[in-house]
């Protein structure tokens, strides 16, 4: 077995009480104990916030075109650059997510509001965090406190591809302005396709957990992105019941405070 990597963040993270976004975090990074930073998020009350940043300012403050500009002069492509960061910003947003959701059945929120991002010393980023650390569950989760409860692993994973939706939208619209064209926002939502696909295959391999509960809920959340309108994967008939899960629940909080993309 992998010996777990002493990592000087996590370990000096000041944690006043144990919430379920916690206890969730910790069983995420074991999947990858070398790289605990790989999976899970932090609680921004919980850190300093050195090197942290907001992704709802991605976009407007500069920091999507700094970070195309850095990749683009290094890889000397400015389609590889676009490609490299859609990759990191999907990692980011979608593959961290995705992996709670279709391990344990519950999400904290994606959404560009609650996200932040943190860099090393090279300015590329390598952990999550969240303001607000509720999370999204399904109705038998044990969880007492600290989570919303929503009526099954459809509303769950809607609800999971409207914030993603919300948070990389933007952020892929940049980097096809920035790589002027070279790079489409529909390879960009393929790449988001390819990543739940991943995800949902190597998670049971990795924790030992149920392939078929998987594979399950990743395809709900590839069904909801494609009724977003979202190129994730070769086009086809739209899933059944895609009508209903377009719409968001009504009974979340996030919704009644941000309202659907769409």
């Amino acid at each position: 077995m992998t010996a777990a990597l002493a990592d000087p963040l996590i370990n000096g993270m000041a944690i006043d009480r144990i919430l379920p976004v916690h206890e969730s975090s910790r069983r995420l990074r074991k999947l990858a104990p070398e790289s605990p930073r790989v999976h899970g998020v932090a609680v921004m009350s919980d850190i300093a916030r050195r090197r942290w940043w907001p992704l709802a300012t991605a976009v407007p403050g500069g920091r999507v075109r700094r970070m195309f500009e850095g990749a683009a002069g290094e890889l000397d492509n400015r389609r590889a650059a676009a490609q490299q960061l859609a990759a990191t910003f999907t990692h980011g947003v979608v593959g961290r997510v995705v992996t709670l959701m279709v391990l344990e059945g519950r999400a904290w929120d994606p959404g560009p509001e609650n996200l932040w991002m943190h860099v090393d010393s090279e300015g590329a980023i390598d952990w999550a965090g969240v303001t607000d650390p509720t999370l999204r569950v399904l109705p038998e989760d044990p969880a007492a406190t600290g989570v919303v409860r929503l009526p099954g692993e459809t509303a769950l994973a809607t609800w999971v591809a409207h914030r993603c939706h919300r948070s990389l939208e933007p952020i892929f619209g940049e980097l096809e302005r920035l790589s002027r064209g070279a790079l489409g926002q529909s390879s960009m939502w393929q790449t988001v396709g390819a990543a739940v696909v991943v995800t949902a295959t190597q998670v049971p391999l990795l924790s030992g957990g149920s392939e078929l509960v998987c594979m399950r809920r990743g395809q709900a959340v590839l069904d909801a992105l494609r009724c977003f309108g979202l190129p994730v994967r070769a086009p086809r008939r739209s899933p059944e019941g895609c009508r209903d899960s377009r719409r968001v629940p009504r009974t979340d909080p996030a919704y009644r405070t941000r309202g659907p993309s769409l």
